[in-house]
């Protein structure tokens, strides 16, 4: 657990990413591989989940430290962070000892949602005994199943590949499929002779770098490919051994719920996987984002739904063909054989071949992007024609290049604290415009200021509550922000009637009181255009 805690304040301390790696590097190659698969497990993602409620230990920890519970309370107000409150109040003990990061697990995380009551406290108590205070506060991230630390998958991954002599897109491609967090499944991802990845998983997403200067920037226009960027849910699409599957980025299997996307690759040939998008889509045209969030998250679908939601495949890439990766081959030569593919699939089947953006030169790009909203698209993906396909966000190759937001100036009206490193501020807001003579609440964002402008919020918030729920503070409708959005639609779920997509701060408005921030009637207004 020592060399676990190391690691987790390591990353925790830095935002390099080659301080983050060498870390990762260290780590996996010097810590036992029982640890290194639980080590591995969390760093990805999984989570045990909560197998202990925080009002228990905030109540445990009282009785421990001597201290009344309200100051407890008022310790985590002020810390922001229950793990590292708790862990700051417990007093010190006069003896440690260092538990392997398993049997932290199995002995002393698994088993508390098994015991009673008295039986977690005494269990509770004898690992607080046992365990240093830094080794507390993440042994608390993991029974609350709070843990989370300022790493990717993507450098994790990376780390592993490099202890284990491997490509990164195949260590990526190894952690995606199953495996459980045990010394033989551990040896098995590292070993480079270890069998073929499971035939059901997909392959790791290749993700875009958002384009800050001009696109002149890159190059001859000819040796670049151009195509819609489209508001969907990125996807592959797998034929193999006789399987057929729908992974979407955030590795969720949807077969079931796109039925009409599992026809088309029923339709491709076995030992196959294509990587596309899927849109709500009628009449050879998008439906907002709205129309497609009618079949997330659905586990049975009906025939109304797919009347009303009908959705298709915007193909992208072809990953594999014939039972072989194609990732590494260059861009043009998959978009080529990924073309003939999609011309011999039935007539009628849910899916379309990415068009292509005909522009002469980057002058001419520019003008067809300002086409995008009404072809329902977001702006251009930019990709090199000789690029391979990568894992993760990689820097080079793919692009995108999106239209501008939309903006609206709103009024802050509740803050709350952060996660992770700004716990002790309040940096998660709530905005709202004017309805009449009243403030309607339409948007929480978090991101967007600079570490200085933070904590000057925070300090206005701590002088300006006008009441609590919780950690939630009411603050004096006296600040204007600038809040970017990239569409809109109607909400029964709020006061105002609207919700915002990817809302994020813009800018503070230092030149605007409140009064002059804007009224609903415009954003009901936008919502008009943006639904037609």
């Amino acid at each position: 657990m020592q060399r676990f805690t190391a690691l987790y304040t390591a990353l925790d301390e830095t935002n390099r990413t080659n301080e983050k790696v060498a870390a990762l590097v260290d780590y996996f190659a010097s810590a036992p591989a029982a640890d290194a698969a639980w080590a591995l497990y969390f760093l990805t993602g999984r989570r045990l989940g909560r197998v202990i409620s925080g009002t228990l230990l905030r109540t445990w920890v009282a009785e421990e430290s001597r201290l009344p519970l309200w100051l407890v309370e008022e310790c985590y107000d002020a810390v922001g962070d229950l793990a590292e409150t708790l862990a700051l109040l417990l007093p010190d003990t006069a003896q440690t000892i260092d538990l392997p990061l398993h049997q932290l697990v199995e002995e002393r995380i698994k088993p508390i949602s098994t015991l009673d009551k008295a039986g977690q406290l005494d269990l509770v108590r004898q690992t607080w005994a046992d365990l240093p205070t830094n080794q507390r506060f993440v042994w608390h991230k993991l029974i609350t199943g709070e843990f989370r630390v300022g790493v990717g998958r993507t450098l994790v991954v990376r780390a592993l590949a490099q202890v284990a002599g491997l490509d990164p897109a195949v260590m990526a491609h190894r952690v995606m499929g199953k495996w459980e967090p045990t010394a033989q499944d551990y040896a098995r991802l590292l070993d480079p002779h270890s069998e073929p990845v499971d035939h059901t998983q997909p392959y790791p997403f290749y993700l875009a770098y958002p384009l800050e200067g001009s696109p002149a920037d890159l190059g001859p226009r000819d040796q670049w490919q151009i195509e819609w960027k489209w508001d969907g849910i990125r996807a592959q699409v797998i034929h193999r051994q006789q399987e057929i599957l729908v992974w979407t980025r955030g590795e969720e299997l949807v077969t079931d719920v796109y039925p009409e996307i599992a026809a088309v690759g029923a339709a491709l040939p076995s030992g196959t996987v294509i990587d596309g998008e899927i849109l709500a889509w009628r009449d050879e045209s998008p439906l907002s984002f709205n129309v497609l969030q009618q079949r997330i998250g659905r586990k049975r679908i009906d025939a109304a739904l797919l009347r009303d939601a009908p959705v298709l495949l915007i193909v992208y890439d072809l990953l594999e063909w014939q039972g072989e990766d194609w990732r590494t081959r260059p861009l043009e030569e998959r978009r080529q054989q990924l073309a003939h593919l999609i011309a011999e699939l039935p007539a009628g089947a849910a899916c379309r071949l990415s068009p292509l953006v005909e522009a002469p030169d980057w002058q001419g790009a520019t003008s067809l992007r300002a086409e995008s909203r009404s072809r329902g698209a977001e702006g251009f993906m930019i990709k090199r024609l000789d690029g391979t396909y990568g894992v993760g966000r990689v820097k080079g190759d793919w692009w995108k290049w999106k239209i501008d937001p939309y903006t609206v100036d709103a009024v802050m009206i509740y803050a709350q604290p952060g996660h992770g490193r700004r716990a002790s501020l309040y940096t998660d807001y709530t905005f709202a415009v004017w309805a009449n003579d009243e403030l309607v609440p339409i948007a929480k964002a978090y991101s967007g200021l600079t570490d200085e402008e933070i904590r000057q919020v925070d300090a206005f918030v701590r002088r300006n509550t006008t009441d609590r729920f919780g950690p939630v503070r009411a603050v004096k409708p006296e600040l204007v922000f600038e809040l970017a959005f990239e569409g809109i639609q109607s909400s029964s779920r709020h006061k105002s009637g609207i919700a915002l997509r990817f809302p994020r701060m813009a800018r503070w408005r230092h030149d605007k009181r409140p009064h002059d921030a804007d009224h609903l009637s415009t954003l009901q207004a936008l919502l008009g255009e943006h639904v037609q």
